[in-house]
């Protein structure tokens, strides 16, 4: 009884800290919670999600998104590859003034493919995004999570932190079936922004 207790609990903390950051409570918290257990996943967020927002600081969020999205995917979690993507979509959006090449809806797509198909379609989207300078972190995301390479440096070693962390995620995700809920990103509560994103795909439709 105590322990149901503190899991309902812990579904309240980690929904109420999800709906500040982003404007809903988070569909997946529910099923970490009962994979964990409340006290367990309490902790694991403690120890995670700091270092997840210094890494946000550090590495920007479209490309701290990228990778996260590249991750799921490569992982084959739907849940947190659109959440992630659709927010790399609203940060292009507010950055550049137009839509990012890769809706974030087709994800189910993409799920699935080896390495280096994930590879040649995620480096073509960033071509024609005029995002250059993020294709070398494509390789670096794919290498660790893959566990073809080991970081070699800080900035690595943030990527090597979220290829564990998503690894965590992205598997409650997959036994959950969580179906997808928003941007996983502040600007998700941005209603002007999220709502001229809407008109943009609606027309390019």
């Amino acid at each position: 009884m105590a322990e149901r207790g503190v899991d309902r609990f812990a579904v309240r903390v980690l929904e109420q800290v999800g709906a500040r950051l982003w404007g809903s409570p988070p569909r997946l918290m529910a099923p970490i919670v009962d994979r964990l257990g409340g006290a367990r996943a309490l902790g694991w967020f403690a120890r995670n999600m700091p270092r997840y927002e210094r890494t946000l600081r550090v590495l920007g969020p479209l490309r701290t998104h990228l990778v996260c999205g590249l991750i799921s995917l490569h992982n084959g979690c739907r849940y947190c590859s659109y959440g992630h993507l659709y927010a790399a979509e609203l940060v292009y959006l507010k950055e550049r003034g137009k839509l990012f090449p890769l809706d974030a809806r087709t994800v189910p797509e993409w799920i699935g493919l080896p390495p280096a198909e994930l590879r040649r379609r995620m480096v073509d989207v960033l071509r024609d995004a005029d995002l250059h300078s993020e294709m070398l972190w494509v390789d670096t995301a794919l290498g660790l999570a893959t566990g073809a390479q080991r970081p070699v440096d800080a900035q690595e070693a943030r990527v090597a932190h979220l290829v564990s962390m998503f690894r965590v995620l992205n598997d409650v995700g997959i036994a959950a079936a969580v179906e997808p809920d928003a941007a996983h990103d502040p600007l998700n509560k941005d209603e002007r922004l999220t709502a001229h994103h809407r008109e943009l795909r609606a027309t390019a439709a």
